[in-house]
């Protein structure tokens, strides 16, 4: 271990200054970089979409049990995720946010091989537990944003890389479904090969974010217990109510994602290819709401009504797939309940991004977006389990009439979120 890891402290109570130091990297010079990575990473993740749910299906006795070997599989990743993602972050607050990124796309690299190379379900779950031990890829880039970005402007960036996102969404499904034409582990080893690719970008192009003057003195590994991280994080005021609505969101949005697949094989009849489409059509949706739409509504609602009518939009996504699932197995309900729900979800989270990296200082990003996605971790690895046992034992719809409360429950709570002060 380091000689920087220490047997004492605790996370900084006070935020301090979120004013860029001289000795950070230039935004001018960052910023696009940041962008491209995004752009790549985002396009890695969408590539394997369509594919994971039929490669999983070559190792398994029946497509009954389809839906819960997905969820398992999700779960092993969740576990794994859950476990690091604190120390992923502290060692970001302490080291900057390139190392972090370096490891977690090479560790993925590794990972989506792994997957690919395939041969039996425990390959698979091996493969998951590599990705989810490097799972610190999007944790450093929400740090590397807040480094090198004024408080009052991060949720528009968020939301400008959620476009990027989107037209990567749009590009990596495609993309995935033609080369699962070829072969279903074509998607992975590409996926594996634009994650090294990020790496290389990274080690020899990007700069650090984070100036030594904003970095934490040690990494104190009895606070890094992902329990204590998550403790720590709620006893925050300012962070309690959009952490505890960030929770309930994303409680849905795991279903959705973990299921989405198998619920168009059910419900329309859709392959692979059909759902790549759907996935680029929710990438082009992003790039018009959270490219061209998310300024103007934050200029004209602020963040907390974004996240609200972002909210609002999940719930009734939520609803018209509960009843796509339940009632009617048409595409006229199920498609725009899917673009509905995922647009809305995009819409909240930028939002609720900037709220939260508003609310802790420079030195606190890494630690407060490793205690989100500890808690995003803690939903992952009980949401694929519960969607998969709710699908296939009550109903198609059970899970996401489930998450259409949960999601009520968000609108309840995320009201009485304060505004976070961060010293200026």
């Amino acid at each position: 271990m380091p000689d920087t890891l220490a047997q004492d402290a605790t996370p900084p109570s006070t935020p301090a200054s979120p004013s860029p130091s001289p000795n950070a990297a230039p935004p001018h010079r960052a910023w696009p970089l940041l962008v491209v990575i995004q752009f790549l990473n985002m396009m890695g993740m969408t590539l394997v979409i369509p594919v994971l749910p039929f490669v999983t299906l070559e190792y398994v006795h029946s497509e009954a049990s389809l839906a819960w070997w997905v969820g398992v599989l999700e779960a092993v990743f969740a576990l794994a995720s859950f476990a690091v993602a604190p120390l992923l972050g502290a060692l970001s607050d302490r080291f900057g946010r390139r190392p972090v990124l370096i490891y977690s796309v090479f560790g993925a690299a590794v990972g989506y091989v792994l997957f690919g190379v395939g041969g039996s379900l425990a390959m698979l779950a091996l493969a998951r537990v590599v990705q989810g031990l490097a799972s610190g890829d999007m944790p450093a880039i929400f740090g590397y944003v807040a480094d090198i970005t004024p408080p009052e402007d991060r949720a528009r960036r968020f939301g400008f890389l959620g476009a990027v996102g989107g037209v990567a969404m749009m590009v990596g499904p495609a993309i995935g479904g033609v080369l699962a034409k070829v072969n279903l582990s074509a998607p992975l080893f590409a996926t594996a090969g634009i994650a090294a690719l990020i790496g290389l970008i990274s080690w020899i192009v990007l700069p650090e974010s984070l100036a030594p003057a904003n970095r934490t003195p040690r990494v104190v590994l009895k606070h890094l217990h992902p329990f204590k991280v998550i403790k720590d994080v709620f006893a925050r005021p300012a962070l309690r109510p959009l952490m505890t609505g960030a929770a309930l969101i994303t409680l849905p949005f795991i279903f959705f994602t973990n299921n989405s697949s198998v619920l168009a094989l059910d419900t329309v009849g859709w392959g692979p290819t059909q759902f790549g489409v759907l996935m680029t059509v929710i990438g082009l949706l992003d790039i018009i709401t959270q490219g061209a739409l998310l300024p103007i509504l934050l200029k004209r609602m602020g963040d907390r009504g974004v996240v609200m009518a972002g909210v609002i939009g999940q719930g009734v996504g939520c609803l018209g797939l509960a009843i796509a699932a339940t009632l009617f197995g048409q595409l006229w309900l199920f498609v725009p309940a899917a673009l509905i729900f995922a647009e809305g979800q995009g819409l909240s989270q930028a939002a609720m991004e900037g709220l939260m990296s508003s609310a802790v200082g420079p030195d606190e990003q890494g630690w407060m977006a490793g205690g989100f996605s500890s808690i995003s971790s803690a939903m992952q690895i009980i949401g694929p389990l519960l969607c998969g046992w709710a699908y296939a034992t009550l109903a198609h719809g059970a899970p996401y009439w489930l998450g259409a409360v949960l999601i009520a429950a968000a609108a309840i709570v995320l009201p009485r979120a304060g505004r976070p002060r961060v010293a200026a």
